[in-house]
């Protein structure tokens, strides 16, 4: 059999880059690692995609320029971000919804309690499921072949030209051209054990990591890359990290793990204490770096607190709270030290600012005189029945990648391969060199998912 196009993945990227090559006229045979029930890597538990928009579009409200994402994605990620890759990933979200619309994916309005991204992301209706069913479907029509269950653990090379790819059986897979979008390491704990090291309290804390995504993604193609000289970015240290209930699965926990309430209370450590500023920004905006604020707490643990009052105000998660009518009580049923617990919660209520509470909006509500402050929607916790969640690092996705430029293509010693590209995970370090806003994995993903598609129609077709 004569491939033109080999994708090795068979998430939101790995899709997009075979829909692409298949639209160019190229053959495209997928590599999906995971049997086909748990297809789609990490995209299946995503649920929007942000988009720039100048003005209103269909399910997208108001306006969304190029600028306010950009500073948007300039704050979180702190300027470690390649600024001419993440301004083009930001101006194809401003068309690419009519081509995933071709392929079958559907948008709807934001929901009630969606966090404040009704004007900056587009929601897939069914969320991330129904959107890699419909590419599936879609690439099955074009006649896009898809293998399950088949790993790769190697790939072949000649000089800096892809030759073919070697499954875990021993297969070996030729091709004229090749994209890699087979995921970071979020699920390898050994790797992640040895990128997040030994603290000075000598825990080690990967091992209480919780991975919201697919099992999958090991990282093999990752580390084999690296072995080969291809040109790296990024800390492996750094990803897509959230806090998440402490109860939920090792795996595949997906959006529903996510507490939400953490802006409209307060976060105190196994100690008691508090140690970062609840209010700081928007949740969409600052959600993904509570995983790591988590992760540098003892036990990597932490408990989000509220009371009765902010019922309603935020997306309830799937796990109920523990509950109590006294916040000494609380204290207890969680294992908190009650008098440090209660000194914290005393000097947080003292110090709260009397304003006008709108969750909505970043309002006046706020403390003073307290270290960490909290900036916005500071109320003392003092209305029972009061509720705790306990909270661990969720990992999502990891931010060691293939250093890449605006073709996708691998570089070895700063020389592009003349038919090798990358896109998804195995490249997002390229756009987010730490931290994350909501929606953008989907659209570094798509974005250069079509562009590697692209490239690897045009090198395997002669027309580069």
């Amino acid at each position: 059999m004569s491939i033109d196009v080999l994708v090795i993945g068979g998430g939101n990227a790995a899709l997009c880059a075979a829909l692409t090559a298949r639209e160019a006229g190229a053959s495209v045979l997928m590599l999906e690692a995971a049997p086909r029930e748990w297809r789609g890597g990490n995209s299946q538990h995503t649920r929007n995609l942000r988009c720039m928009h100048d003005t209103p579009q269909d399910v997208l409200v108001d306006a969304y320029s190029e600028e306010e994402f950009w500073q948007d994605l300039l704050k979180v990620t702190g300027g470690k971000t390649n600024e001419e890759l993440a301004r083009l990933v930001i101006r194809t979200t401003a068309t690419c919804r009519d081509w995933m619309r071709k392929h079958g994916v559907r948008f709807q309005p934001a929901l009630a309690g969606t966090l404040h991204v009704a004007r900056t992301n587009a929601f897939f209706m069914g969320g991330g499921k129904a959107l890699v069913n419909a590419y599936y479907r879609s690439a099955e029509k074009l006649g896009v072949q898809v293998r399950y269950e088949t790993p790769v653990k190697e790939l072949v090379f000649d000089g800096n030209r892809f030759v073919a790819a070697i499954t875990e059986s021993g297969e070996r897979i030729e091709a004229r051209s090749a994209v890699l979008a087979a995921g970071g390491f979020e699920s390898n704990r050994e790797w992640l054990r040895e990128a997040w090291g030994q603290n000075e309290r000598g825990e080690w804390p990967a091992e209480n990591f919780l991975i919201r995504g697919t099992r999958f993604n090991q990282g093999v193609l990752l580390k084999f890359m690296m072995n080969q000289g291809a040109d790296m970015i990024g800390d492996p240290s750094q990803g897509h990290c959230v806090a998440i209930d402490a109860r939920a699965p090792i795996y595949d926990g997906g959006i529903c793990t996510r507490i939400d309430c953490v802006p409209l209370g307060v976060v105190v450590n196994r100690d008691g204490e508090r140690f970062y500023d609840e209010g700081e920004d928007f949740w969409p905006k600052r959600y993904a770096i509570w995983g790591l604020l988590v992760a540098g707490q003892p036990g990597q643990i932490a408990y989000s607190l509220i009371d009765q009052k902010v019922i309603g105000r935020y997306m309830p998660p799937v796990f109920p709270g523990i509950t109590a009518n006294t916040l000494p009580e609380l204290a207890q049923k969680i294992g908190l030290p009650v008098d440090t617990f209660m000194q914290t919660l005393n000097a947080y209520n003292a110090a709260c600012h009397q304003g006008t509470f709108d969750h909505t909006i970043q309002d006046d509500c706020r403390t003073e005189g307290l270290t960490p402050s909290k900036s916005h929607w500071a109320r003392p916790i003092d209305k029972p029945p009061f509720y705790a969640y306990a909270l661990r690092p969720g990992i999502t996705f990891t931010y060691l990648s293939l250093k890449t430029d605006r073709s996708a293509a691998v570089r070895f010693e700063d020389r592009p391969s003349p038919n090798l590209f990358v896109a998804g995970e195995m490249m997002a370090g390229n756009v987010l060199g730490k931290g994350y806003t909501a929606g953008v994995g989907m659209s570094i993903g798509t974005t250069f998912g079509r562009i590697a598609g692209s490239g690897a129609a045009a090198a395997a077709l002669n027309k580069s």
